[in-house]
């Protein structure tokens, strides 16, 4: 099938990119959906306002949630979502676990949450922002994404060594109907396909694979909802599998959000949304299982 947009073996351009953008409309509202939900919870967390992306036509401002009375003695946790912003679940599962769990885990850790990273991919459901770039893939110096430079820049500001940071995600079927297309357009380059997997699994870093910890998340998971299990190769997403629900990749060497830091502990998770098997709130209580599976192994180690 011939994408609508570019010519077939020629890399877009700036034309390119920009009729892709042109074609992006608002779906759902960051405000409504995001802010007003973290400016709700302001008597229990300090909110941090980090940025602002400026694109056609609107500014979005970038939030972040701490805990109050950061205790340097302490083990500090950071939890990011919507790094792709149409991967919806990420972004209110971390605000969920704030809402819902921080309370009794922060006499043990501190906590610096990123629940929005990419306000225009949320309100759009896109994946890139509207340069057509990929902000998980743009986690490295001088970043061509402001949304993946502003996290960066604001994490480091912190001074903070992390102990955990735990990046929520999702993979759905548009994926392959949307976004695989579109990236074989932009870039000229064939995308193999793969079906998507009917349920939870994890991205670990391959330089940093923590197994006890995958596991660990993958079964605080499994109380919620179901893990994806391997295609016929033993694969996930065309990665071999290294364990139940877990697979790799490389979190720096890729430019992916979970390689941002040195923490002890990395993971990235991927629900599926798309299942018949679970629906939006189930989804929810899988990414807030996943960070409590995480804090809980790092409690018993």
């Amino acid at each position: 099938m011939t994408y609508p947009i570019g010519t077939p073996g020629q890399k877009w351009g700036p034309q390119e990119n920009q009729q892709w953008f042109e074609l992006q409309t608002v779906k759902r509202s960051y405000q409504e959906q995001v802010v007003s939900k973290i400016q709700a919870l302001a008597d229990q967390v300090t909110i941090d306002h980090y940025g602002t992306l400026d694109y056609p036509n609107q500014s979005y401002s970038l939030y972040a949630m701490r805990s109050n009375n950061f205790d340097e003695s302490k083990p500090s946790v950071l939890i990011t979502g919507g790094v792709h912003g149409y991967e919806t679940s990420g972004v209110q599962g971390a605000i969920r676990f704030v809402e819902s769990q921080l309370a009794q885990f922060q006499s043990a850790f501190n906590f610096v949450v990123l629940p929005c990273i990419s306000p225009w991919g949320y309100e759009t459901i896109n994946r890139w922002n509207p340069n057509a770039i990929d902000p998980n893939r743009s986690f490295y110096p001088d970043s061509p994404a402001g949304e993946s430079s502003l996290a960066m820049s604001y994490v480091e500001s912190l001074g903070i060594n992390f102990v955990m940071h735990i990046d929520l995600h999702e993979t759905t079927d548009t994926d392959n109907t949307q976004f695989r297309p579109a990236l074989s357009a932009r870039d000229a380059i064939e995308q193999k396909s793969w079906d998507i997997p009917d349920g939870f699994y994890l991205v670990g870093d391959s330089e940093n694979p923590s197994p006890a910890f995958q596991k660990a998340v993958v079964d605080e998971v499994l109380k919620v909802t179901h893990i994806a299990p391997s295609d016929s190769d033993n694969q996930l997403i065309g990665v071999p599998l290294e364990q139940l629900g877990v697979i790799h990749y490389t979190a720096k060497k890729s430019g992916l959000c979970m390689g941002m830091t040195n923490a002890t502990y990395v993971t990235t998770t991927e629900v599926y949304p798309d299942s018949p098997k679970v629906d939006d709130e189930n989804c929810i209580l899988a990414q807030v299982a996943a960070v409590t599976g995480g804090l809980n192994h790092i409690l018993s180690a």
